[in-house]
């Protein structure tokens, strides 16, 4: 059974003590395809070095996480694009708005979001979103930028079942982690109205565990929970889960 984690911060600091035990403690699961989400310049080194100790496992993202834009974004971004034209990435991510913490950086969130994802486009590449708080927000860029060129990921999913549609009509796959094994996470109550086509697994590690794990630092070994919570919901064993949201991995991905 071959595990894809679409989204793992494995480079966090949260993993300076044991990520190589966390990373093989993740591959002996089966989880042996890791997609590396970018915050910032800050850690750019940090996904660097992670890709050397594994460059078989490991895929990097270039971008910068909406919570992370501040007054500096206009050289974060000017980052981003040095980095694009020195190497190659899987995808721009992660991107997106998020309204949840700081309101007050919303123009440049919005900025960002469009700049990074005309980066995607100019590099034929899939953007990987992050929303909290902001799904209309989000849907409005969507909507200026839709086309056969723009797809990706809806990371962290946790919308309604009317939103989720929306976001797969942009051509996204729902990322769904943790959050689906929460009693209060609400999408386990639609997601089997989803064709699975539509899924890809992820964990967000270091953030938002799967029960019974909630509340704990989350790592990549914990998607075993949210499969197995899948194939309850999806009635099919967790084998298929496991092809089937990997093959979309690879779809969008293009490996």
């Amino acid at each position: 059974m071959i595990i894809t984690d679409t989204h793992t911060h494995l480079y966090s600091e949260a993993f300076d003590t044991d990520r190589t035990e966390v990373i093989e403690r993740a591959i002996a699961a089966g989880v042996t395809r890791f997609f590396i989400p970018a915050i910032d310049s800050s850690y750019t080194k940090d996904m660097y070095a992670l890709e050397r100790s594994y460059p078989n496992n490991m895929f990097l993202m270039m971008g910068v996480h909406p919570t992370h834009v501040k007054d500096n974004y206009l050289e974060e971004l000017s980052h981003v694009k040095e980095q694009l034209q020195l190497r190659k990435f899987i995808a721009i991510g992660e991107i997106g708005i998020d309204l949840f913490w700081d309101q007050s950086m919303l123009k440049a969130q919005q900025d960002m979001f469009r700049a990074q994802i005309q980066l995607a486009k100019q590099y034929k590449l899939p953007i990987v979103i992050h929303c909290r708080e902001a799904f209309d927000e989000v849907f409005d860029i969507l909507e200026e930028e839709k086309g056969p060129d723009l797809f990706g990921i809806f990371h962290c999913f946790t919308g309604t079942l009317v939103q989720a549609h929306r976001a797969i009509s942009y051509n996204m796959k729902l990322g769904i982690g943790g959050v689906v094994t929460f009693k209060n996470g609400k999408i386990d109550q639609f997601l089997n109205q989803i064709d699975l086509k539509h899924i890809v697994l992820e964990t967000d590690a270091p953030y938002l565990s799967p029960v019974p794990y909630r509340g704990k630092r989350n790592e990549s070994s914990y998607i075993l929970n949210v499969l197995e919570k899948l194939s309850e919901i999806y009635g099919v064993s967790k084998n298929s889960i496991a092809e089937i949201t990997t093959q979309n991995s690879k779809s969008v991905f293009k490996l």
